[in-house]
């Protein structure tokens, strides 16, 4: 068996060749197993949820089968955003949690994330303890029988538990902002509009009307058309932009311009440090964000740490110093006050109280970050590690350097999934950074040709 496992947990094809309800009860079972550590004084309890695709009911079903077979019960929460499932698995102490979604991918996909105990992401060696348990077939022997099955119960009020940590997590209300929000016919279409106007907001929803086939079709955080529309039609704020499970945001100006993870964590870092609140003036990024960002916590006094793509590791580095603020480019921002992951619709809260707080427009507050023109060339290659670490391919990234000095950089990454080559390349103007990755991008093609 190949690895489930990439870096948001298992994510495919629904019913097709890896993600079938076999597998989901497969990986429920192991979960379970090697999740919960009990005294059998009680079974173990855990939390499931899912997005609205339309595949999210067959394997919620084949899930809580598997996590029932393995003694535990089970509490569904029916369709809500991914971080509103990790925090109820904080609040009710349940011993795991499974979402089920495949966030911004399109709806025939789908996937399984899980949580641990206190809704925190899976480690890289309890993922690994789960393939080999279902490798193993340990999920296979030994499953209680009787009363020792699991039970399931629904829980109806969890929107709302949800719904009022949210706004319970702002210092003041948005009274007086104008604000479109896209939820992507996703998780958020129902708490993302409500949380908003609870908070003081007036909000115009759209693509809020999930029918399990919509899910961000054309619509969300990686179609921004629609919102920047939207806004400028209605004379918003801002706005706002959701994925299928809510674990991240994206923002465009009154004027329709788009503000990005990046910025958003500047504005964010800024009012914390301002506030007392951002711990040791550090924020946590991944490797991916832009060289603006990096400048402008530079000039600001606040601390960059770096990570490797993927909001586990922000959240990893976060955790082993005990930090207040990281995210990704993307949009995910985690804030562990608040949230044990990503949270889209915390982050839009967050952003507007700032502007509440300053009065200032988020164009404004977004220009602290000057961001440099970015070229991203994906090359398919014939071997990925051969194609990034061949010295002909670094020399070329050695001259590039040098020639970049302190007003660029170079990012070389192999893709964990494809047969892929990753060359990312900032500079002073656009044409410059698509000269120099194009000019890398032809020696990785030729040191592994595809």
């Amino acid at each position: 068996m190949g690895r489930l496992f990439g870096t948001d947990g298992v994510r495919g094809l629904a019913n097709g060749d890896l993600l079938t309800p076999e597998l989901a009860l497969s990986v429920a079972v192991a979960a379970a197993r090697v999740l919960v550590e009990s005294d059998g004084s009680h079974p173990p309890l855990a939390i499931v949820g899912r997005d609205p695709r339309a595949s999210g009911e067959m394997l919620e079903a084949a899930v809580v089968a598997g996590l029932t077979s393995a003694g535990a019960n089970v509490v569904r929460v029916g369709v809500l955003p991914t971080p509103a499932v990790a925090y109820l698995v904080g609040q009710t102490n349940a011993d795991l949690g499974v979402m089920i979604s495949a966030s911004h991918n399109p709806m025939a996909d789908n996937g399984i994330k899980l949580f641990a105990a206190g809704g925190a992401k899976l480690p890289d060696e309890l993922e690994q303890a789960i393939e080999q348990a279902i490798e193993d077939g340990h999920g296979l022997v030994g499953r209680p029988t009787g009363a020792g099955i699991g039970r399931v119960n629904d829980l109806l009020d969890g929107a709302e538990h949800y719904i009022k940590h949210l706004v319970d997590s702002i210092p003041h209300r948005l009274d007086g902002i104008k604000v479109v929000v896209d939820c992507a016919n996703g998780a958020a279409s129902e708490v993302g509009p409500v949380a908003y106007r609870e908070a003081g907001a007036e909000v115009i929803a759209i693509h809020a009307e999930p029918d399990g086939l919509n899910i961000n079709l054309d619509c969300g955080s990686t179609h921004l058309e629609a919102v920047r529309e939207a806004v400028l039609r209605e004379g918003a704020d801002l706005g706002l932009a959701h994925d299928g499970d809510a674990d991240r945001c994206l923002a465009v100006t009154a004027a329709g311009d788009v503000v990005d993870g990046d910025q958003m964590m500047a504005i964010l870092a800024l009012a914390m440090r301002d506030a007392g609140t951002l711990t040791d003036d550090t924020l946590v990024a991944t490797v991916m964000s832009n060289l603006g960002l990096r400048i402008a916590m530079k000039q600001s006094g606040i601390k960059l740490l770096e990570t490797k793509v993927g909001d586990r590791y922000v959240l990893e580095e976060l955790a082993s110093g005990d930090l207040a603020l990281g995210g990704e480019q993307s949009g995910h921002i985690v804030m562990p006050a608040f949230a044990t992951t990503g949270d889209g619709v915390l982050t839009g809260l967050h952003l507007m109280a700032q502007l509440s707080a300053t009065g200032k427009s988020l164009a404004d507050l977004a220009a602290v970050v000057h961001k440099l023109p970015q070229v991203l060339i994906n090359v398919r290659v014939g071997d990925r590690a051969a194609g990034a670490s061949a010295p002909t391919v670094q020399a070329a990234v050695a001259l590039a350097e040098n020639e970049l000095g302190e007003t660029g950089r170079v990012l070389l990454r192999p893709s964990g999934t494809e047969p892929l080559v990753r060359v990312m390349v900032e500079a002073a103007t656009e044409d410059q950074a698509r000269s120099v990755a194009e000019r890398i991008a032809e020696e990785v093609r030729s040191a592994s040709p595809a």
